[in-house]
Parts: structure tokens; C-alpha cells; sequence
């Protein structure tokens, strides 16, 4: 059996009492005084400001009106203005988005102070505020640099076992971005992972299992907005855990049945909804069970309209996934796929490719002129919009304390708690050498050579071990080793007491590692007789194609935090507690490691 045809049956007989979930309530109105409030704004605004309002972009430059000339060239190539405040001001914007790539997030106060100005700009003329958005979804995907604090990621939460700790997590992070002015996260990930060649989600999903992942989207989806102000959206709606092409560059294809969709991709979306979801976002996924013609969900009625709106009965704002993703430009130009998405039943449109804002903004002011959207379909997704505003407090003043920022980001408690939540994350899978020896915990005091493929994750984990009192040094040698790169490593074994090897989607010889070096790195190093741990910081199934008499140990994220409890694992300061969230299939596709496995010692 495939190994995706196998974690696909696994899902579905875990999640088969599932289907039969009675439909889900719409969430409650508005209070009267916030109905108020959304029918003056949408009343006060010209038909060019309601459009306005259904864009979420990204704007280049880290303040609001002074940029450098590099960021200065992005915004006129994208949008013909200068700065982030222009482009705001130019569409009548209701969100922006904030990326590393786009230069929003040099530290947590330069933050603050860009989203002040953004805010100011946005309410100046008596426009609300916006909503201002970002993937904070921690692990892989995490916007905000240190001193923020990092969690490891979703699938790492799920093997330490603990749904108040994934709650805990989200909580702190809502906290910390809402300090900076983020309202909005684009997290959780309700993605179920069936698929263990899925090159964009992985990691990011919480478990193969549906009823596991939906415990974890729904505990998280408390954190986020139960308190905190910051809406959360869970993605990627229908489902995009069962593919092996990445939306970013293709169109998924998903061939589950309506009965296999019901079992293993709603529940988590349905627990999500239940939960009180702010937002969800769609995927640039077809799934001709759901609609046959072959268009991606993003742009499809019959699954935004008929099957999130109508069956899972949810009301909120839906936001597409990012627009300039090829997953929905195949086949469809600029002009049309903003105007599609919102008769499908979308409401918020993010992420405009570089150089399409003005035709996407300028196509839905044509269909609404031209009677192709009626205003009173438009007005629904603008007072969705407005609603959700008012439910998460940006209504009025936006300015956050700037004095407040080094107070509430990064401070101790959170550092603290993320290193306590992450600990029991560590999941070990192998611990016997060729001689049948165990090969951990290694004394405190022990030589380690970490040979590593990611070089932040390598320096933090021989930084964290020098911590627990090893001699510790690093050979970075990247996810493609060089013959020379192993043979020094080879070389190097018999000098330590231990040799560690960061892994890094070892399993992916499509993409990632093409020629298998980092397996043959692995199995030449087993084959010295020294002992050798391999160490995971993306996905677990990297341990099918590595020997057996190398240990192994997923740590699922390469974040700071993971390294620490890593170090702790391999020095025995902690034993490993993790459980595996996630089905591991052999490299013949039957199951290797089943939901639930982890040694400890």
C-alpha cells in the first residue's frame, strides 16, 4: 500500500464516528452597541472604501513613511507609491499583512511603531482601524524574531501530549502580538497530515489523526482569542494535509471521497467553528468530490458557500490564502480571481501579486458597477469585516504603548514557560547502536560533534549542550553534504563520544535532497561503529530511510527552545517524553512507527 493511501485508511477508522457530526450554529450577533457601530462605519463609506476594506496586503519597509530606496522601489513596483502609509492610504486598505521578506519585522519596537503609524493613517479621516495580520503559527512558520517568544510548532505541541499546554502557548503569543500591534494570526493550521510526501504542511499540522488534530486546533483557537484580542484563522480550508504538490507553485489535487473528506478533513475545521473561529482561510486546493468542476477551493461556491457557510453552518469572515500563489493564478488572470473568490463567498482577499493590486482592486469596483457582484453582496463581507473588528477591540485608538513592548515581549515568565512546554516535546524513536548498546543519555561531560544540515539549529544545539557541560563543536555541511563534507564528518567520529546529525526532510529526494546525501551521511557514519544520533528538526519520517543502528530523536522544529530540550535529552538532564502525533510509514509503505510511539529511559 502507498504510504499516503495507508496514513489515509489509518485517519479515517480513527475519525469514522465523526461523520455523523450534527451541523454546527452560526455564531451569535453582534451586541446592539456594535451593530451600531458596523452600520455607521459601512453607511459613512464610499463604494472605493468598501472595496478597500476586503484587501489584506503586504507593504514593504519597516516604518510607516520613511523607507530605504530598496523598499521604496518594492512599493512603487507594486502598488505606484513610496511608502506603507501610501499604500494604506491609496486602497482604502481594511488589513496589511507583516513578513520578514517584505521588512516589517526587524524587533518587537520597531514593530509597535510601524503598526502605530499604519493605524494613524488608517483611521485619519475617520476610516477604522486595520486589521493587521501575520503567520505567527511558531515552529517553521514565525514572522517575529527573537526577543519574541518561540514555541516549536504545532506537531511538536501534539507529542508532548498536552492541549493546556498548546492553549498556554497560543495565549502567550497572542499576547506578545497584540503588544506590537498585531491583531490578526494566520494559526492555527487545521491541516490534517495523511500525506507523509506533503512538501508544505508537514510539521505544521498538528497530528495524522483527525480527532487529535481538532483537540489541538480547538485548545489553540481558545488561546489565541479567548482574552487577547488577536483573531485567529484556521487553514487551510477544505483540507490541505493529503497532497504532495505545494500550492505556492502548483494545483493540489485532492482525491478524497466526500465520505474520506467528512473522516479526516472536516473535523478540525468543524471543532474550529465550534470553538468560536474568527476566520478561516480557504485553500488553493481542487477536490472534485466536493465540486466537480475542477476549480480550486478558493474560487469554488459550492465549497465556500455551500459547505463552509452552509453545512458547518459558519458565519464568520473567510479569508483566501495568498493570491499570488500558483495554486490559484493557473488558469485564472488577475482580473478575475478577486471577483471569483468573492462569489464563491470569500470575504477578505490577501495578498495581491506584486503588480496586481490595481487590477484586482479595480476588476471588483468594475463587477460592482457592472451588476456582475451586487453591493449588497459586497456590503456582507464588509460588515463581516466590520464585525470582526469590533469584536477584537480595533475600533478605536490602535496606538499601542510603545513603553509597554519590552515589558510584555519576550519577558522571562513567557521565555520560561516556552522552554517548559517544550521539553516534554523530544520525541525519541531509536536508541540502540550495532552492538546493541544503548546509545543515550551521554555524560554531561561527553565530546559531541554536531554535524548539521541547518546551521542556526546546529550552533544553538552545541551552544545548549556546552550548557550542560559537553565539548561541544559544529560542521555545518547543509541538506545536499558534499562528498567531502561526509568524509570529514567519517573522519571526525572516532574523536567524539558522540556524533549528532540535524536532519532536515531527509526523507525528501524530490526537493529538499534529490541525490540522498543526507542519508548516506547518516548510514557512513552508523557504519564507523562510533556512536551516532540522528536529530530531526523537520519531519519525523526522515527516521524510514536512516539505519537502524543510529538513534533517533524528532524534535520537530529547529527553534532555540527545541535545541535546549534536545541538549537536555541527549545529557540525560531530562528523559525523552514525546509521543509521536503523526503515523510513520516505512520507505514500503507499511507502518513503521504507529500514533503514540516514543522510548524513554
Amino acid at each position: 500500500m502507498h504510504r499516503r493511501s495507508l496514513l489515509r485508511v489509518a485517519a479515517a477508522t480513527t475519525a469514522a464516528a465523526l461523520i455523523a457530526a450534527p451541523t454546527l450554529a452560526a455564531p451569535a450577533a453582534a451586541d446592539d452597541e456594535g451593530e451600531e457601530w458596523v452600520a455607521a462605519q459601512l453607511d459613512g463609506m464610499t463604494l472605493e472604501e468598501k472595496v478597500g476594506q476586503l484587501f489584506v496586503v503586504q507593504v514593504y519597509g519597516a516604518d510607516a513613511h520613511t523607507v530605504t530606496d530598496a523598499q521604496r522601489t518594492s512599493n512603487q513596483a507594486a502598488y505606484g507609491v513610496d511608502t506603507p502609509a501610501d499604500v494604506v492610504e491609496k486602497y482604502h486598505l481594511g488589513g496589511v499583512i507583516y513578513f520578514a521578506w517584505s521588512g516589517n519585522v526587524a524587533n518587537p519596537r520597531q514593530v509597535a511603531q510601524l503598526s502605530n503609524g499604519l493605524q494613524q493613517t488608517a483611521t485619519e479621516d475617520g476610516g477604522p482601524p486595520l486589521i493587521i495580520s501575520t503567520d505567527q503559527e511558531t515552529g517553521i512558520v514565525a514572522r517575529m524574531p527573537a526577543p519574541a517568544t518561540q514555541f516549536p510548532g504545532a506537531q511538536a505541541l501534539a507529542a508532548a501530549g498536552s492541549t493546556n499546554a498548546a492553549r498556554e502557548a497560543a495565549k502567550i503569543t497572542a499576547r506578545e502580538l497584540r503588544a506590537v500591534g498585531i491583531n490578526q494570526n494566520f494559526a492555527p493550521v487545521a491541516d490534517v497530515n495523511v500525506n507523509a510526501e506533503n512538501p508544505v504542511i508537514g510539521v505544521r499540522s498538528f497530528s495524522s489523526d483527525p480527532a487529535m488534530a481538532s483537540e489541538y486546533v480547538a485548545a489553540q483557537v481558545a488561546g489565541y482569542q479567548n482574552g487577547q484580542g488577536v483573531a485567529a484563522a484556521a487553514k487551510h480550508f477544505p483540507g490541505h494535509g493529503d497532497t504532495s504538490t505545494d500550492s505556492h507553485y502548483g494545483v493540489p489535487e485532492i482525491d478524497h471521497t466526500r465520505a474520506e473528506w467528512e473522516a479526516i478533513d472536516a473535523p478540525p475545521f468543524e471543532a474550529a467553528v465550534e470553538a468560536g473561529i474568527d476566520v478561516i482561510m480557504t485553500a488553493h486546493i481542487v477536490v472534485d468530490s466536493l465540486d466537480p468542476t475542477g476549480v480550486p477551493a478558493t474560487l469554488s461556491e459550492p465549497i465556500i458557500t455551500g459547505l463552509l457557510r452552509g453545512e458547518l453552518g459558519y458565519d464568520g469572515v473567510v479569508i483566501t490564502d495568498a493570491l499570488n500563489m500558483e495554486g490559484v493564478r493557473q488558469g485564472f488572470g488577475p482580473d478575475r480571481v478577486p471577483v471569483l473568490a468573492l462569489r464563491a463567498g470569500v470575504d477578505q482577499l490577501l495578498v495581491p501579486k506584486d503588480g496586481d493590486m490595481d487590477v484586482m482592486y479595480q476588476a471588483v469596483l468594475t463587477a460592482v458597477r457592472d451588476g456582475e457582484l451586487s453591493e449588497d453582496r459586497l456590503d456582507e463581507s464588509v460588515e463581516r469585516i466590520l464585525e470582526l473588528k469590533w469584536k477584537r477591540g480595533i475600533t478605536g485608538d490602535e496606538q499601542v504603548d510603545l513603553d509597554r513592548v519590552d515589558r510584555t515581549v519576550g519577558v522571562r515568565a513567557h521565555q520560561a514557560a516556552a522552554q517548559r512546554i517544550t521539553d516534554p516535546t523530544v520525541t525519541a524513536l531509536r536508541n540502540t547502536g550495532a552492538d546493541g548498546a544503548a546509545l543515550l543519555p551521554v555524560a554531561p561531560t561527553s565530546s559531541v560533534n554536531v554535524v548539521t544540515t541547518n546551521t542556526a539549529a546546529g550552533n544553538d544545539l552545541a551552544a545548549a549542550l556546552t550548557a550542560q557541560g559537553a565539548t561541544a563543536t559544529t560542521q555545518a555541511v547543509g541538506t545536499r553534504p558534499s562528498d567531502a563534507a561526509i568524509a570529514a564528518a567519517v573522519q571526525a567520529a572516532p574523536a567524539h563520544d558522540l556524533t549528532v546529525v540535524v536532519t532536515s526532510n531527509a526523507w525528501d529526494t524530490m526537493t529538499t535532497d534529490p541525490q540522498g546525501r543526507q542519508r548516506r551521511l547518516v548510514a557512513e557514519l552508523a557504519a564507523t561503529g562510533h556512536p551516532v544520533v540522528a536529530v530531526a528538526v523537520r519531519n519525523t519520517y526522515d527516521v524510514a530511510y536512516l539505519p537502524e543502528s543510529a538513534g533517533f530523536l524528532a524534535a520537530y522544529s529547529s527553534t532555540t527552545v527545541s535545541m535546549r530540550s534536545v541538549a537536555k535529552v541527549l545529557t540525560g538532564a531530562i528523559s525523552p517524553a514525546g509521543r509521536l502525533p503523526v503515523v510513520v510509514p516505512a520507505a514500503d509503505g507499511s507502518v513503521l512507527y504507529p500514533i503514540g510511539h516514543g522510548l524513554t529511559w
